[in-house]
């Protein structure tokens, strides 16, 4: 009984040390063992390249047998001190690994870990299903993209996909250090989605202040408030609602809502994407078109020339792309940069006003 009472008194002390604790406490069980079985004799055992096996093996209670103590004064060390207190330190760090492993764990899945990406795509906000779908398109394989997805959110909920992506609890979507968990400063791409506008409207806000280089998504119910977010971030691209003109376009032309949810849709059939030119000579919208449909398979659609906010849909034939300008196109995968612009044109005239004279 009383052994059962010390060991549950070392147990409890053992689990709220500190680290620091626990290791002065296996530092002065290793050192007193040795002293111990050296004082009785126990060449063998403390033998520098037998010790910490021996002492392993038997604090474990493994006990292979192939050393043990031969003198009456090691037989006694072994049975008051070496085999009672190894038997209960071993056991307590298990434990506190395990405690240690657990808690690592749960910190993850309730949000509570800094995360230390690079070139990361953040969500900011919380709908339910509608992230959960969100977040589906982004982890598409079609899409090409491999970096991780970090969750921020403020609502009291878990890691809802922590199999597939990071997940991140805040206090306030402005909130300096809870938000420094989701590592805004080195994300790539920042996605922000909530129920209020308002409270998008400052989340951008924020953000554009943290991680000025990203590429910054706001959706707005609101048109109104997008724009006013404009006004002050004009790099920020501000998605509106389009229910109404969804609804408007579909009772004119029926199945136009089914083909701007496909084209959106990174996971089934013909899907949109864009690629930016980052070449020195314009190339000519011809030459590109042909190339995307007969080399690629896919289909030019649209540029949005460097600095405007307009798209250019259906461009002339007789336009060029100069650098800096982004291309629109539908196609069943993302492309790569490389194989949109690898075009021959060996023929002068076919560059028209591209070449410089």
């Amino acid at each position: 009984m009383l052994l059962y009472k010390v060991r549950r008194l070392l147990a409890s002390l053992f689990i709220r040390a500190n680290t620091s604790t626990v290791a002065l406490a296996v530092a002065v069980y290793v050192a007193g063992s040795y002293l111990l079985l050296s004082a009785a004799g126990e060449s063998d055992i403390v033998a520098v390249e037998n010790f910490f096996y021996w002492l392993v093996v038997t604090a474990s209670t493994v006990g292979y047998g192939d050393f043990s103590p031969t003198t009456a004064t090691g037989k006694l060390a072994v049975s008051l001190w070496v085999i009672p207190l190894g038997l209960s330190l071993f056991a307590m760090v298990i434990t506190r690994v395990g405690f240690a492993v657990s808690e690592f764990a749960q910190r993850g899945k309730k949000g509570l870990r800094t995360m230390n990406h690079e070139n990361h795509t953040v969500i900011i906000g919380w709908n339910g299903t509608r992230t959960l779908r969100l977040i589906e398109l982004l982890l598409s394989k079609t899409n090409g993209d491999a970096s991780e997805i970090v969750l921020c959110v403020e609502a009291d909920i878990e890691n809802p996909m922590p199999d597939r992506i990071d997940f991140v609890r805040v206090e306030s979507f402005s909130h300096v250090e809870t938000m420094q968990r989701a590592g805004l400063d080195r994300a790539a791409r920042i996605i922000i989605d909530n129920p209020l506008d308002d409270v998008t409207l400052t989340t951008a806000l924020f953000c554009d202040k943290v991680s000025p280089d990203s590429h910054k998504t706001a959706y707005f119910q609101d048109e109104n408030v997008g724009e006013l977010l404009r006004s002050h971030c004009p790099k920020i691209e501000c998605i509106p609602s389009v229910a109404v003109e969804l609804l408007a376009k579909s009772s004119l032309d029926p199945g136009s809502a089914r083909l701007h949810r496909q084209l959106l849709d990174s996971t089934y059939g013909m899907t949109q994407y864009s690629v930016c030119y980052a070449g020195d000579t314009p190339l000519p919208i011809g030459a590109l078109f042909d190339h995307f449909k007969h080399g690629l398979s896919a289909t030019l659609i649209g540029v949005r020339r460097d600095g405007e906010q307009k798209i250019d849909i259906n461009p002339g034939l007789d336009q060029n792309v100069a650098r800096g300008d982004t291309l629109y196109y539908i196609s069943a995968e993302r492309l790569d940069d490389d194989r949109c612009f690898d075009i021959k044109i060996t023929d002068r005239e076919d560059l028209g006003e591209c070449l410089p004279s």
